[in-house]
């Protein structure tokens, strides 16, 4: 036996591959990512707006609610849920690593497998629904980093934080600075101009989103070999640390971006210094944020509420929830559709992408209670676990 979250919880003794079943789960990592799936809504939707001029993917003509709202998800969602979820896609990967009893090769296989479904399916998503699709990065990142698996920790810190100093340095590409508004890509005049615009985007993004998530990734992978976030009450201290240091750096450097976007002050000179700032310190953020919900895991696994309960299905079912959000933004904003872009406006969107978050929520808890695994969870894992003759639904 063996105490986990404050409550005695008997390890399985004997050895089992394949996916883990719904019983065997760990609160921390499921209630990360059902939680932050509300930060990835209200971080997607806001780029739909139209206005007549753009700061870091926010309209500039709105009034002081919009300013206001715009400000909050500066600081607190854009560029800091993004990396969290890489850190946890990294743990995950670390937890179907230690499930396999076969040799490296044929877990680099069931890993590349698991790769390519993504890569399909973020290519699919990418131009049938939202263009700034972030699963086929995950895929490319996965068809690479399977290499990675078996790599010492040393090294995973190294190239981490390699790749965290490289992408901090002075830029002008960062989305924080970006004076870009929604293109006919993200909002198609017609289904032609959308299958042709967005086939050019789709890979372009699948291709280059892996460095921004490199970093992350490598941290959820050595995270997940200790499984910090599935027994958090052993790792208290660092997750505390994390937590604070994390999350104060991601709210201190996001100000100058954040302040500018709500037109609190001018927009000020040297935006390639403050852009990577904003960004940086989001990894940083995105770190914390999951070390705080893993701590609060550790209060609420012992007798979990029926909200903790949904938003942790909702994590269970990550991937069908954030497909779902996609064919809301392609209903409501897409020209030939509803086309609400001129219409909702930045208050207007945060209440939807909230109200969509909250939809998924309870889906994903009917799903539950169900017991049905979720769509696109069973795909995923009826391919990457073709050999295995038992992939539980529950």
């Amino acid at each position: 036996m063996a105490r986990t979250g404050g409550r005695l919880t008997e390890f399985v003794t004997t050895f089992r591959e394949g996916p883990t079943e719904v019983r065997e789960r760990a609160l921390g990592p499921d209630l990360a990512r059902g939680f932050m799936l509300l930060f990835i809504a209200l971080a997607n939707s806001h780029y739909f707006v139209r206005g007549t001029s753009y700061f870091g993917g926010f309209p500039q003509d709105g009034g002081v609610v919009d300013r206001a709202i715009s400000w909050t998800i500066a600081t607190f969602v854009d560029g800091r849920a993004f990396p969290m979820f890489g850190l946890l896609f990294g743990y995950g990967v670390a937890q179907i690593v230690r499930r396999q009893s076969g040799r490296p090769r044929d877990t680099r296989r069931l890993l590349w497998r698991r790769s390519l479904v993504l890569i399909v399916l973020g290519l699919l998503h990418g131009t049938l629904l939202y263009v700034g699709d972030i699963l086929g990065a995950y895929g490319v990142l996965l068809l690479l980093g399977a290499w990675t698996v078996r790599w010492k920790d040393r090294w995973l810190w190294i190239i981490a934080v390699l790749v965290f100093v490289l992408t901090a340095l002075p830029s002008d590409g960062s989305l924080a600075i970006t004076t870009d508004g929604p293109d006919v890509s993200m909002v198609p005049p017609d289904l032609a101009t959308q299958f042709v615009e967005r086939i050019k985007v789709t890979p372009l993004i699948a291709a280059l989103g892996p460095i921004g998530f490199a970093g992350p990734f490598l941290i959820g992978l050595w995270a997940g070999r200790r499984r910090i976030l599935e027994f958090p009450d052993r790792h208290r201290t660092l997750l505390r640390g994390t937590a604070i240091v994390g999350i104060t750096a991601a709210v201190l450097g996001a100000q100058p971006v954040a302040l500018m976007i709500a037109r609190v002050i001018d927009r000020q000179d040297h935006l390639d210094y403050f852009g990577p700032l904003h960004d940086a310190t989001g990894v940083l953020g995105g770190f914390g944020y999951a070390a705080l919900i893993a701590l609060w895991s550790i209060r609420l696994a012992d007798a979990p509420g029926p909200i903790t309960r949904a938003i942790a299905a909702t994590g269970q079912r990550s991937l069908t929830c954030y497909l779902a959000q996609s064919v809301v933004w392609t209903i409501v904003f897409t020209p030939y559709l509803l086309d609400l872009s001129d219409d909702l406006g930045i208050t207007g969107t945060a209440v939807l992408a909230t109200a969509t978050w909250a939809a998924t929520v309870l889906a994903a808890d009917r799903m539950n209670r169900a017991g049905y695994r979720g769509p696109f969870e069973l795909l995923i894992r009826r391919f990457t676990y073709r050999s295995k003759q038992r992939v539980p639904s529950r």
